[in-house]
């Protein structure tokens, strides 16, 4: 019987971030400004890979049947394909969200150790765009040159665009047809207000259905099923095969469906990409509470869950403080 919250959504995914550092400052997560003297986590206070490993079976135990490692950038933490080597035997679907700067590096030890998907962000395939939105001024080369290896490597492959009006939208016609050349999906994500820093403007808001629009002029799409607790509306081009999903979170809030938690590097548990506050589980971890002391606390949590912030979101505060979302993983 699945575990349901008070909207009887079901509990199935589950992401954990490993580190709350990153090596871009995108604009529209980690933007420069707001975070140049930030006060990163210290390595004592993350999780050990043990207790990651340890929450990661109660979770499984409670109906988890999807694991992505998050960041920040998760190819930062030491260690982190020995991690995956731990996680990879458990009986769950496991992934992890990249920016791909690292990845040519990391590719191969990541496939060896059982790894199997990955999310990638770009959202630009032109340099000096791509500049712009990752603050930094980056180049593609090094993303370009980790997709080709995982995809040499066999992953399967996801790519995520967030899409920002007047910055980056006239890279969409471009991005969809590099990477439907290469047989890649890619979705495109709605600009969000996640977090407290990235100045959102619902004016900036390229929609999903304004990058469809987009498409279309050069793909023939049709809409393709998927799980009711998918996040994204997903198309095929009927001549080519290349597929293209669409993240509305802004225009077309799909919170009913939303069936994850969110678990921070030094092990507090969200229950929303909006929230405000988390609870503690990497302390009862560390203070040798029982495995079903913990249980009942995640249970707990899940059942009193009632977050819809994208459905309320025009009458939230905009003054309200949210958690960054480099803290908790996209």
């Amino acid at each position: 019987m699945p575990l349901l919250d008070a909207l009887g959504r079901p509990l199935e995914a589950l992401r954990i971030s490993v580190t709350d550092r990153c090596n871009l400052r995108c604009t529209y997560c980690m933007p420069r400004s707001a975070f140049a003297n930030h006060a990163f986590l210290a390595p004592s206070r993350l999780l050990t890979f043990d207790e990651i490993e340890h929450l990661a079976r109660i979770f499984i135990s409670l109906g988890v049947r999807k694991i992505r490692l998050t960041g920040g950038e998760p190819l930062l933490r030491p260690g982190i394909v020995d991690l995956i080597r731990q996680l990879a035997p458990l009986p769950v679907e496991l992934a992890l969200s990249t920016n791909a700067l690292l990845l040519r590096g990391q590719a191969a030890a990541l496939r060896e150790a059982g790894l199997q998907r990955l999310n990638i962000s770009l959202d630009a395939i032109e340099n000096e765009v791509f500049g712009v939105m990752n603050g930094l001024g980056v180049s593609t080369e090094n993303v370009l040159a980790g997709i080709d290896e995982a995809l040499a490597r066999g992953f399967s492959l996801k790519l995520n665009m967030v899409v920002q009006r007047g910055v980056n939208e006239a890279q969409v016609l471009p991005m969809a047809r590099h990477f439907a050349a290469r047989k890649i999906p890619l979705r495109f994500i709605e600009f969000m207000d996640v977090g407290n820093n990235n100045r959102w403007d619902r004016a900036q808001v390229f929609s999903g259905a304004d990058a469809l629009e987009v498409l279309r002029g050069d793909f023939d799409l049709v809409p393709v099923a998927g799980p009711a607790s998918e996040t994204e509306r997903r198309f095929r081009c009927t001549r080519t095969g290349a597929q293209f999903g669409f993240v509305n979170s802004v225009t077309a809030p799909f919170c009913r469906d939303c069936n994850r938690l969110r678990l921070s590097a030094d092990g507090k548990l969200f229950t929303c990409l909006f929230a405000r506050t988390g609870h503690d589980l990497g302390g009862l971890v560390r203070t040798g509470t029982v495995e079903e002391k913990i249980a009942a606390v995640i249970r707990a949590v899940w059942t009193g869950r009632e977050d819809r912030y994208s459905e309320l979101r025009a009458t939230v505060p905009a003054t309200e403080s949210k958690v960054e979302m480099s803290y908790i993983g996209g």
